[in-house]
C-alpha cells in the first residue's frame, strides 16, 4: 500500500526537494505552497484547517504522513515601530508554528479515529537551539517551539504507533538562504561551519524521506542536526 504524505511548503527549496524525494519512492503526496499544489495562506486564520481538508479529499480520505516544512523568514529589526514590531512577530508565529501545530493536531486526530499509525516530520532549524540574528528573534522563537511540540507529539502518543521526528537544519542553499548569506557576507559565514559549505536541499531531503518512511519507531522524538558542525550540542 503506497504511503499518502501531506507536504507543506513544497513548492520551492528544501520543500521541492523533499517532494521529489518522497515521489521517487512511488508514493502518493500532495504539496501546498504558493507556486505549485494546494494553496493555502498560512498568515490567514483557517488556512491550515482548509489545507488539511482538501489533502485529505486528494487523498481519498487517508493521509498517513504530515511533512511541516512551510515557513517564512522576515527580518524584523529591534528599532521597528512598535507596533510593527509585534505584527512581524506574530505573522512568523502564525505562519511557521501555529499553522504546523493545527496540521499536527487534526493529523493526530485522523489517526486516533481511524485506529491507524501515523508520523509527524517537522522541519526546524538549527536557531531553535543557537538563536538567531537581532532582527530574527520570532523566527528562532518559532523553531523552538516546534522542537518542544515534537518532543511533546512523540511522548503522548507513542504508545498509540503515531511518532515524531524534528529536522533542524543549518543554512541550506535555498533562495531563502542564498539572499541571507549575501546579505551578511558570505565568507565570514562560510568560515563559521566547519564542514565548509552550507547544506543542499537534497541533503535534507533524504534526512525526512528516512523520518516518514524508515525511521525505527524508537526514534520518535529525535531531533535530527544538519548543520555541517556549526552548532553541535
Amino acid at each position: 500500500m503506497r504511503t499518502h504524505i501531506l507536504l507543506t511548503g513544497s513548492s520551492r527549496g528544501i520543500g521541492a526537494a523533499i517532494a521529489e524525494a518522497m515521489q521517487e519512492s512511488g508514493n502518493r503526496l500532495v504539496g501546498h505552497g504558493t507556486n505549485s499544489g494546494i494553496p493555502a495562506d498560512f498568515s490567514q486564520p483557517g488556512a491550515a484547517q482548509s489545507l488539511w481538508q482538501r489533502a485529505l479529499e486528494a487523498l481519498e480520505g487517508r493521509i498517513d504522513v504530515l511533512i511541516n516544512n512551510a515557513g517564512i523568514f522576515e527580518p524584523v529589526p529591534l528599532e521597528t515601530d512598535h507596533d510593527a514590531w509585534v505584527e512581524g512577530w506574530e505573522r512568523t508565529i502564525r505562519v511557521n508554528l501555529t499553522a504546523s501545530a493545527e496540521l499536527c493536531r487534526l493529523a493526530v486526530r485522523h489517526w486516533q479515529s481511524e485506529g491507524r499509525p501515523g508520523r509527524i516530520v517537522n522541519i526546524a532549524s538549527r536557531a531553535a537551539y543557537r538563536g538567531d540574528s537581532p532582527a530574527h528573534w520570532h523566527y528562532a522563537a518559532s523553531k523552538a517551539g516546534m522542537v518542544a511540540m515534537t518532543k511533546t507529539i512523540a511522548r503522548a502518543y507513542a504508545r498509540e504507533g503515531i511518532l515524531a521526528f524534528a529536522i533542524c537544519p543549518g543554512f541550506t542553499m535555498t533562495g531563502m538562504a542564498e539572499e541571507y548569506l549575501e546579505s551578511r557576507g558570505g565568507d565570514k559565514l562560510l568560515a563559521d561551519i566547519p564542514l565548509g559549505k552550507v547544506a543542499m536541499p537534497e541533503e535534507i531531503a533524504r534526512i525526512a524521506r528516512f523520518c516518514a518512511l524508515d525511521a525505527p519507531e524508537s526514534m520518535t522524538g529525535a531531533v535530527i542536526d544538519a548543520n555541517g558542525a556549526s552548532y553541535v550540542r
